[in-house]
């Protein structure tokens, strides 16, 4: 059984973890069996989930602190986490040390983005001038806007240059890591997905697959790319 780490959702006022069930389900749908960790510093803990996961599973959640890329942070930057962000930045690195497959959702790829020397928009609506919706209301599975899909990975994995996506989010790749590559841009010039070319699988995508995996096709093939780049665990 493919086993895949998921980073965990944090409740602030209630001080607690939590987990949409689209991030689980559609990796069980997959074939993989998903595992929350806990919010930790403790690299002894966190290096046990590393050694037993085979993948890694970003999610999204709170904004990145702006003083992971050193910015000072904006009026419209909403509540970060800095637990997370500590642990993000371990697991991460990790993982691309040991070539550990990574998917990167929302803030999944602000995330890495920054943690590896890129920069973020703080706030699209005051910071970014576009009519392109990228705070879209319920249904979530459903198209907000398009994006072309650049050659490389996400082009090979997707099969096409054009898709649509659905989109909530008010935060964004500004400035790229010189680690990663383009994968995708928005309609409005947005970089939308991004990857690390000399690494087996390290795709971070602004949109939501785990709303939209059951109707939509693109999404189940990035999940299943994901899954089938996840090695047996012992």
């Amino acid at each position: 059984m493919k086993s895949i780490g998921i980073i965990p959702l944090y409740d602030d006022d209630k001080e607690s973890y939590w987990m949409l069930p689209g991030y689980m389900k559609m990796l069980e749908e997959r074939g993989a069996a998903p595992l929350m960790l806990p919010l930790s510093s403790d690299k002894r803990v966190l290096d046990w989930f590393l050694n037993i996961c085979g993948g890694l599973l970003f999610t999204g959640g709170h904004d990145v602190s702006p003083e992971l890329y050193h910015a000072e942070r904006s009026a419209n930057c909403g509540m970060c986490c800095p637990a997370r962000d500590e642990e993000e930045a371990y697991i991460l690195k990790e993982c691309v040390k040991r070539d550990k497959p990574v998917l990167g959702i929302c803030r999944g790829i602000q995330f890495m983005n920054a943690c590896f020397g890129g920069t973020l928009y703080q706030d699209l609506p005051s910071e970014y001038d576009s009519a392109v919706e990228h705070h879209m209301t319920p249904p979530y599975d459903r198209t907000a806007h398009y994006v072309d899909i650049k050659r490389g990975m996400l082009r090979g994995i997707i099969g096409a240059d054009r898709i649509g996506v659905n989109s909530y989010h008010h935060q964004a790749v500004r400035g790229l890591s010189p680690r990663f590559r383009e994968a995708a841009r928005s309609e409005d010039g947005l970089i939308e997905a991004i990857y690390m070319p000399d690494k087996k699988f390290i795709l971070g995508v602004q949109w939501h697959p785990e709303f939209s995996y059951k109707t939509d096709e693109n999404s189940r093939k990035i999940i299943t790319a994901f899954v089938n780049a996840v090695s047996d665990s012992n």
